[in-house]
């Protein structure tokens, strides 16, 4: 039903709000999730067509109010999803699934921070096959709508799973089985090598890298082989696009 009163949105608990193009699409399809409303700046009418048939409660607004209310069209691309979230494994859980493959990799970001950097790096998971993403609960964000529209639907796929101790989930993923890799720009021994194929890539914040404590647990470091002759210095890569690599490294082997 496409409704085109200004209906406020309820305040609830557990409601999250995804804008975006690619992003509100993949939570649309996403039959794990609950849909609440979908909101549609006028002049995205055609949006509303499109998904009058898979959620129930469309809202069109005139583009001022729409703006008003969500931001620019740059930003939400004119279409906003109001949706509860879906449930999401626990680390344990996870690797209970993943042990049955012969072939994973798993992603753990220490202090990495910014949240598109963040989305950045589950869309090449998504690309790359890596199902999960760890993060501490203490310095890493929750999925926001700014990381829901940097995953660009990604979020719907590769679990980001947050744990109370990084050091703790290194630890039971050796239990079971996984080599861990740790990325750091100022080692200047080994390039990418083999890897392992039950792998765990380690990546730290672009400011301090990975911490020491979550080195030490590391069975490996290694460094990304990179032009070291430029006429400026750059002497690291961005850390979305260091996971990208790694990740394609693996995928490729």
């Amino acid at each position: 039903m496409v409704n085109h009163r200004n209906n406020k949105i309820k305040k609830n608990q557990g409601f999250q709000t995804i804008f975006g193009q690619h992003s509100v699409k993949a939570a649309i399809q996403n039959d794990k999730r609950e849909q609440i409303e979908l909101i549609i700046s006028k002049n995205q009418l055609n949006l509303a067509k499109e998904y009058e048939s898979k959620i129930e409660k469309i809202i069109i607004l005139p583009q001022n109010e729409f703006i008003k209310r969500f931001g620019s069209d740059n930003t939400t691309q004119g279409i906003v999803l109001i949706t509860k979230d879906f449930p999401r494994p626990s680390l344990e859980e996870f690797v209970k699934v993943e042990s049955k493959k012969s072939k994973s990799v798993i992603l753990i970001l220490d202090q990495v921070t910014d949240p598109q950097n963040i989305g950045s790096i589950m869309r090449s998971c998504a690309l790359f096959n890596c199902s999960a993403i760890i993060v501490g609960k203490d310095h890493s964000p929750q999925i926001t709508s700014s990381l829901y529209k940097s995953a660009s639907g990604a979020a719907e796929i590769v679990n980001y799973i947050r744990v109370t101790n990084i050091r703790r989930a290194i630890s039971f993923l050796k239990k079971n089985n996984y080599w861990i890799y740790g990325f750091d720009s100022s080692k200047k021994e080994n390039s990418i090598l083999n890897f392992s194929k039950k792998s765990v890539f380690v990546f730290g914040s672009e400011g301090k890298g990975i911490r020491e404590l979550i080195k030490k647990e590391c069975d490996e470091i290694i460094q990304i082989k990179i032009k070291n002759d430029l006429k400026y210095e750059i002497d690291s890569l961005n850390v979305s696009n260091a996971a990208a690599i790694a990740l394609y490294q693996f995928y490729l082997q």
